[in-house]
């Protein structure tokens, strides 16, 4: 997600470009980069953990369709966010992180447990064995998506202040919950595609700021943070479960206003 605030007045001698009230939105896209993660499954006939599982992002192409059609305008990785200036250096704000985090198909990695299903050709018991994760055996995905809903503290240093433009620092630090839409499907199991509250975030945020005309700006950002999910739905047997914690990265580019709900 990325941040940037308007000046409610902007002029040479301004010795800051936003003032208590400012309410601001955004609305961009990003990028994200995933650590690699442990995965542990668990189920009535199986109990094992994948490890050092790889995993990447999944941006739609830049093109027309969908990043400028009004109905396709969530489809690709996208970050939204409200503000509110407590004071001319810092704001509150609440947000929402539409990632998306693929596991890397036919990566091979380790695994540990057992498995002791219906006719699966995968039943046995693992102690530092290598598995090839192949289509037939496992794709995981939470792809509509990783979706991170959280509240920020940010700061905002102005750099520049001129009479049309102004370039601001934002940084800032914040925490949520993981509700993704988690894509699953697990050796003979059926494919689940299940909405899920499954943990929470950690995140710290620094970005550039331009603000232009008093009330429109484009800001870049780099945010980082903690992901630990522990209550992942994987089946539709509720008692299947998968768990694993990580670190992402995120850069994100967003477009947005600025006004004030104080002063007439």
């Amino acid at each position: 997600m990325i941040f940037l605030v308007f000046p409610k007045r902007v002029s040479a001698q301004s010795t800051s470009s936003v003032t208590k009230g400012d309410f601001f939105f955004y609305w961009g896209y990003s990028r994200e980069w995933f650590s690699r993660s442990d995965i542990h499954f668990t189920g009535t006939d199986y109990d094992f953990t994948l490890t050092n599982v790889q995993a990447k992002d999944r941006q739609s192409p830049f093109e027309w369709d969908p990043y400028f059609k009004l109905n396709k305008l969530t489809i690709p990785q996208y970050n939204l966010r409200i503000g509110y200036f407590l004071n001319d250096k810092y704001n509150i704000t609440l947000g929402w992180d539409h990632m998306k985090y693929v596991m890397v198909q036919d990566q091979i990695t380790e695994i540990n447990g057992f498995i002791n299903t219906i006719d699966s050709t995968y039943n046995g018991t693992y102690s530092h064995n290598d598995i090839q994760l192949t289509p037939a055996f496992l794709t995981f995905e939470h792809t509509d998506g990783l979706n991170y809903a959280n509240a920020e503290i940010r700061r905002f240093d102005n750099l520049i202040i001129r009479p049309k433009l102004a370039i601001n620092l934002v940084t800032g630090a914040g925490a949520g919950i993981i509700y993704p839409r988690t894509n699953v499907a697990l050796m003979n199991f059926e494919r689940a595609d299940q909405w899920h509250l499954s943990g929470y975030g950690l995140s710290i945020v620094t970005g550039l700021n331009a603000t232009f005309h008093k009330h429109f700006f484009i800001q870049t950002e780099l945010k980082g943070g903690f992901i630990n999910m522990p209550d992942v739905l994987t089946t539709f047997h509720i008692e299947d479960r998968a768990e694993q914690h990580f670190f992402f990265s995120q850069w994100n580019v967003t477009f947005g206003a600025q006004f004030n709900v104080l002063n007439k």
